[in-house]
């Protein structure tokens, strides 16, 4: 089969490091193809190598039969490859058409814009996409998901053969996911070619016909995805084998740690549970259930309404995360690049940028030596891949980036570890890694609060699972009970009522 686009020998070298070496890629007419590899492995590189972001070293790019080499984004969307990116570029104040035709209204020749011509056009897009809504409302009062159609919308304008979806599902619900691969499957029956990018195997087997496997800069494998496993699929990613995904330690927990009681806020009412020392107590529960508004309300993030909070047998009020800072409770966000990370600054100023009261003399002047040892010893205990510790973290790739943000909070030196959605858009590899840490502050007696959207990460790593359901608790599961289909029956609201009583 003749490929739409196909990228080979692609060379990509940046001072002291080589991006990419002999990497491939090929896109075919009405299939999706997976593009897999760990974070770092140059996924993103060969994009930007693919829309003349970046020049290439060596290596031929031929496209739709011809060599080619685009000159920047809009020559190659201008052909017809259009990128969905991770964060999504609209403007919230427009229109649905104002932002599929931004920069390319439809003018008169008196220099007017044709609204309705415009908008006729769009509506044509979103009909194409079986969307409801019409392209005059507003794209801020859209969902997410919908949000992610106007992109997709926006893509087909320009006649895209080939469309790039980066991580589409990342902030998506379930029932968006679903209303998106249909629009996957009719874009490959009117002929599109789509390279999907994600780091969700279930996704990849549900939706992908093939898929590339990039490591390290280079490429691997191209396979039918029926011919693999996820096994051997994450195998070829990582380059060894993963004999066990969720290493679980197995040692019993200390003494209660934390009691939260009635603990009320934005989106929490009355709850209440402990935490003991060596403990990793899970929290699972649907998206909008209040587990990130519970753990805000504990660490300070979101004003406490009501309850009471114990560390260690002394009342804390935490009604800032200055607050929850000072009485050893960190919260390790969600959104590593908005609440996490300062993108533009060094990975050593981020690691160290909320314990720098232990590296000040009593004027203010920072003991720099200090913190340089402190700071070299968390990378190397973390394995943070860096040229240096002040490389820019924005530069660094997402498992590198969250490692950087968990090692600030255990410069803190806190009694209390929240880990919110520590591995999401985090590679298998890194992944690994992660957990590993965990169980080694599990070891050292850190009391560790994870919350995740993924069940089995949950079950594998927990000592004890708390569900959420609107705002509530609705289930607490000592490991040896918990089930999927006993958490998924709790997080609908169908109350695990026999444990509560024992929080």
């Amino acid at each position: 089969m003749q490929p739409l686009l196909q990228l080979k020998g692609i060379d990509k070298s940046f001072p002291g490091v080589k991006a990419l070496s002999g990497a491939a890629l090929s896109v075919y007419a009405g299939r999706v193809m997976a593009l897999v590899g760990e974070n770092g492995a140059g996924k993103s590189t060969m994009m930007k190598v693919l829309t003349g972001i970046y020049a290439r070293d060596a290596g031929s790019l031929q496209w739709l039969g011809e060599e080619t080499r685009f000159s920047g984004p809009k020559a190659s969307q201008e052909a017809g490859i259009g990128i969905i990116h991770q964060e999504l570029n609209l403007i919230p104040q427009l229109s649905i058409a104002e932002n599929i035709f931004l920069g390319r209204e439809f003018v008169n020749r008196f220099g007017r814009i044709e609204w309705k011509k415009m908008y006729a056009a769009a509506d044509a897009l979103l009909q194409r996409l079986n969307l409801r809504f019409n392209s005059h409302k507003l794209v801020g009062d859209l969902s997410i998901g919908d949000q992610q159609m106007v992109e997709i919308a926006k893509v087909l304008s320009f006649e895209s053969k080939v469309i790039v979806m980066d991580e589409p599902t990342d902030a998506l619900t379930d029932t968006e996911t679903v209303s998106l691969f249909r629009v996957i499957n009719e874009l490959k029956a009117q002929g599109c070619g789509i390279v999907y990018i994600s780091h969700r195997m279930k996704e990849i087997f549900e939706i992908c016909d093939d898929v590339t496997v990039f490591r390290d800069g280079q490429f691997i494998a191209e396979r039918t995805v029926e011919s693999l496993s996820e096994e051997s699929l994450i195998e070829m990613m990582v380059g060894r084998k993963l004999e066990d995904q969720y290493p679980r330690l197995d040692k019993a927990p200390g003494e209660v740690r934390l009691k939260v009681e009635n603990l009320s806020g934005p989106g929490v009412e009355n709850v209440s549970f402990t935490l003991r020392k060596g403990e990793i107590l899970g929290i699972a529960g649907l998206m909008g259930a209040g587990r990130t508004e519970l753990m805000k309300v504990l660490y300070g993030a979101l004003p406490r309404t009501g309850g009471k909070v114990t560390l260690d047998g002394r009342d804390v009020q935490t009604r800032s995360p200055q607050q929850g800072l000072s009485n050893g409770i960190v919260y390790i966000s969600e959104d590593r690049k908005r609440d996490g990370l300062v993108l533009g600054m060094s990975v050593k100023e981020n690691m160290s940028l909320t314990a720098l009261r232990y590296f000040s003399h009593a004027g203010g002047r920072l003991k720099h030596a200090e913190e340089v040892m402190a700071v070299s010893d968390f990378i190397r205990l973390f394995k943070v891949k860096t040229p240096s510790m002040e490389q820019p973290i924005g530069l660094l790739s997402g498992g590198n980036q969250q490692k950087v943000a968990i090692a600030r909070g255990l410069m803190t030196r806190p009694n209390v570890l929240i880990l919110d959605e520590p591995t999401r858009g985090v590679d298998v590899g890194a992944k690994k890694e992660i957990y590993q840490l965990i169980n080694q502050f599990k070891e050292e007696g850190l009391s560790i609060i994870l919350v995740s959207s993924e069940m089995p990460e949950v079950l594998g790593m927990s000592d004890r699972i708390l569900v959420m359901h609107e705002g509530r608790l609705s289930g607490n599961f000592p490991i040896e009970q918990a089930t999927q289909e006993a958490l998924m029956a709790a997080a609908v609201g169908k109350q695990h009522s026999e444990e509560l009583a024992h929080l």
